[in-house]
């Protein structure tokens, strides 16, 4: 790790205050920037999601994406997360800290609406920042390009239905345009982009020409989500000054909910005897949240200055520091890990799984 990776927590809370400050100073610019949309996506956090998480995708063979088969442990765990845990627990979530232990403290017209974005946010699991989780892990990364995809597929069936079922509504009105562009944008165009570079690289200088052109621009990536993260920051710095008990009050279960899913998938994944190369990304996909579709559906569903919408921008603004606080709790613990995965963990399940 470069000294640079060494400091990032720093390097994100400097970008956190940049961002809201810059917020509240030059709102009209980052207006514009924000209105640079197209289905509720956001191009130039789209291109910044690119820069994150080519670097990555450029060390994937598709090739052995075949083998994929044999963390069907983990996969069956992330799904499962994902689909029948993290919804239902974010819900009781909500209910508990919002609908009781807040409620004194929130506007009582807006108690609903708040759970409401609690629901949407947990039910939409993450697409494009998983890629920047599990690269920072040293996750296998064909266990994430796989997972990933699956739960794209998964979620054009089950979104809708889930969050439905949650908000007690006959019908969920799903942003189809959002949820198809921001695939497009954040899984396909950089998938292809990044093997169309991987072959040419390999048929002009072999493996050596691939690991240099990665190494120069592994700290792009990181670059780019720093640059993220002013963006996001900025976007919001007005809500985050004008309602700060708020968004701090809403920020309680999120955080919550991505330690208790996170672990539980970690754990999970632990007790079944998977790498810990599986376990970490699997623990951040079960973990964080495809922030763009939530937010879209929110405000499809409840409107732009509602209660549901606000809470899950909550989610925008907390997701990168928490869940960099979970990448470090993984990579601190790989050494406790791997002493419990047992019978195949280590270098006797890379030998078994390498015939």
């Amino acid at each position: 790790m470069s000294r640079f990776e060494r400091y990032l927590t720093l390097w994100v809370a400097l970008c956190i205050v940049a961002g809201i400050a810059l917020g509240h100073m030059l709102p009209g610019v980052f207006h514009v920037i924000g209105l640079a949309e197209i289905a509720k996506v956001n191009l130039p956090i789209a291109a910044l999601i690119w820069l994150m998480i080519i670097p990555m995708l450029l060390k994937i063979d598709f090739a052995a994406l075949r083998k994929v088969g044999t963390y069907w442990r983990g996969i069956g765990i992330t799904l499962f997360v994902n689909w029948v845990v993290k919804p239902f627990s974010m819900a009781a979530l909500g209910w508990l800290f919002i609908g009781y232990l807040f409620k004194p403290y929130l506007p009582s017209d807006q108690i609903s609406a708040y759970i409401a974005g609690l629901i949407i946010l947990a039910a939409a699991p993450c697409t494009a920042m998983v890629f920047v989780w599990s690269q920072l892990t040293r996750g296998e990364p064909h266990f994430t390009l796989s997972q990933v995809a699956l739960n794209d597929a998964v979620m054009v069936i089950a979104f809708a239905p889930i969050v439905g079922l949650l908000l007690g509504l006959s019908a969920i009105i799903v942003p189809w345009g959002t949820l198809t562009l921001s695939v497009a944008l954040y899984i396909v165009i950089p998938v292809v982009a990044a093997q169309v570079v991987r072959r040419r690289i390999l048929m002009s200088g072999g493996e050596a020409a691939l690991t240099r052109l990665v190494n120069v621009i592994q700290p792009v990536s990181l670059v780019a989500l720093l640059t993220t993260l002013v963006l996001l920051f900025g976007f919001q710095g007005e809500q985050i000054l004008k309602q700060p008990a708020v968004i701090a009050l809403l920020a309680v279960p999120i955080i919550i909910q991505v330690y208790f899913n996170s672990g539980l998938a970690y754990i999970l994944n632990r007790l079944a005897s998977e790498q810990h190369c599986i376990a970490g990304p699997s623990a951040l996909i079960g973990a964080s949240n495809f922030f763009e579709l939530a937010v879209a559906a929110a405000i499809s569903l409840f409107g732009f200055n509602s209660g549901a919408t606000l809470a899950t921008v909550v989610g925008v603004l907390i997701e990168v520091p928490v869940m960099l606080s979970v990448v470090w709790i993984v990579n601190r613990s790989q050494g406790w890990y791997e002493r419990g995965s047992m019978p195949l963990s280590g270098s006797n399940k890379k030998a078994a799984l390498a015939e």
